[in-house]
């Protein structure tokens, strides 16, 4: 019994001696936390741009949409080809680089492609089925290139500075298979 009563008092002792946290401490931590989230939002608001930016930047896009170069698929077909004296065909995919200004309209190249469809067809089929061997399996498709640039221009024509409609050709797809 002389122990039960020692115990009592030894935890009454131990209770002023408890150590309290230290309120300088915690001052520091979070003196540092508000410094952190201060610095991260000063590096995040000088590299964002401002909303007066992206507007002032979307007026400049807007402005050079009439000449921004959009892609226009001419072609996805199969040509045969006997040039080589066996008969091959040809998986092709054509598209052209077209500026916007000269994309819509009654003159446009959508338009044109819509109304003259088959005949150009026919025109890129004669490209194909005339072709020799050595220049359908050419790297670059040099010739071919010439001969398609040259017939989509007489198709599309010009437009009103005097220059081609069509920027551009372009071949992604040109494989050739031995039947």
């Amino acid at each position: 019994m002389a122990d039960d009563a020692k115990k009592p008092e030894a935890s009454e002792g131990e209770s002023p001696t408890k150590k309290k946290p230290p309120v300088l401490m915690l001052g520091v931590v979070g003196a540092l936390m508000l410094a952190e989230a201060g610095a991260v939002y000063a590096v995040v608001s000088m590299t964002g741009g401002g909303a007066g930016e992206a507007s002032a930047a979307q007026i400049a896009t807007d402005a050079s949409d009439e000449n921004e170069l959009v892609e226009v698929e001419l072609i996805n077909e199969q040509f045969q080809n006997l040039q080589s004296g066996r008969v091959w065909e040809w998986q092709v995919q054509i598209f052209l680089k077209v500026r916007k200004k000269n994309l819509d309209g009654p003159r446009g190249v959508e338009q044109t492609l819509e109304r003259r469809n088959a005949e150009i067809k026919e025109g890129i089929a004669l490209i194909f089925r005339r072709a020799q061997h050595r220049q359908l399996q050419e790297p670059g498709l040099q010739t071919i290139h010439r001969q398609v640039t040259a017939y989509v221009n007489d198709v599309f024509g010009e437009d009103t500075e005097g220059l081609g409609k069509v920027e551009r050709v372009i071949i992604p797809g040109c494989k050739g298979f031995e039947i």
